[in-house]
């Protein structure tokens, strides 16, 4: 009768060791920020909190304005929280938050972490689950909205105020040439392209969706910008859907996938508090596989 009480309660505890698991989906802001810095309730910066967004979707808030290194932490500790042990993320990015994900993984994805509880105190840390750890995070893929891994050339041209630490991040020799981009720990970048452009676009070569070109927003590889198009337009190259080079030659960085391209130029870059622009276009596609 022993035997049989302790094996149930090994399958008991191991049942509930699997019943511990689960997804999660983190929102990664970019320049401007808005919400509660180690809240991951606070959606200001993206819009409602009660629109859907994927599965437990947390929003991982830092200042958007500072250095990309120096709030890196930020990122890392909501991927501590959420993204180990027997917890996986699916991650959505918007802007500059593509170029945070891109950092922290290139640099930190093979790095020894504690697995952690998954819940967070006032600061956005959370506690050891076990006391064991794993080599870098369970990320499932990354969702890019408006990605400015590949920099802006608005920043280049001093367009938006050049005494913020993240605007000189954003110029495009110094985000091309800030991390391995190529470098995602085999973990897929999903790029979405707006080209909702205005009349400020002739800074930014090629289709645009008021604030990034499509060589970043694509994932586009090279030391500089270039001019990339839609289809419609026969004085540039296209960027291509997919992982397949650009018409003209240009590549995209590894484990980066162009998931839409903003053909009927729809799409601004902005959220304007409500999910919108080519943030809209990302939400659907999270909540339709963020599960």
């Amino acid at each position: 009768m022993r035997i049989v009480i302790t094996t149930f309660l090994l399958a008991m505890a191991g049942l509930s060791s699997v019943a511990s698991a689960a997804n999660y989906t983190l929102w990664i802001n970019g320049r401007g920020g808005g919400g509660v810095v180690g809240d991951y309730t606070s959606f200001t910066y993206w819009g409602p909190a009660s629109t859907a967004a994927g599965v437990n979707k947390k929003a991982v808030n830092w200042d958007g304005y500072n250095s990309i290194a120096s709030e890196n932490g930020k990122i890392r500790d909501a991927l501590d929280c959420f993204c180990t042990g027997n917890n996986w993320c699916y991650v959505a990015t918007h802007s500059a938050g593509d170029l945070m994900m891109g950092y922290t993984l290139a640099n930190y994805g093979g790095s020894t972490r504690m697995k952690k509880n998954a819940v967070s105190n006032s600061s956005g840390q959370c506690g050891n689950s076990d006391g064991t750890t794993q080599v870098g995070w369970n990320i499932k893929w990354v969702r890019a909205a408006s990605g400015a891994g590949g920099g802006s050339e608005l920043s280049d041209a001093g367009s938006w105020a050049m005494s913020e630490p993240l605007v000189k991040d954003l110029k495009t020799s110094t985000a091309r040439a800030m991390y391995n981009h190529n470098d995602t720990r085999n973990v897929w970048f999903y790029m979405y392209a707006g080209a909702k452009g205005t009349f400020y676009s002739g800074i930014l070569p090629g289709q645009d969706d008021e604030a990034v070109a499509y060589h970043s927003s694509g994932g586009v590889a090279g030391s500089g910008g270039q001019a990339l198009c839609n289809p419609s337009d026969w004085f540039c190259n296209d960027l291509t859907l997919g992982t397949a080079a650009n018409e003209g030659g240009s590549v995209k960085w590894a484990y980066h996938s162009v998931s839409f391209r903003d053909d009927a130029e729809a799409y601004n870059h902005y959220a304007n508090g409500n999910w919108q622009g080519i943030i809209s276009v990302v939400r659907t596609a999270v909540v339709n596989n963020a599960t």
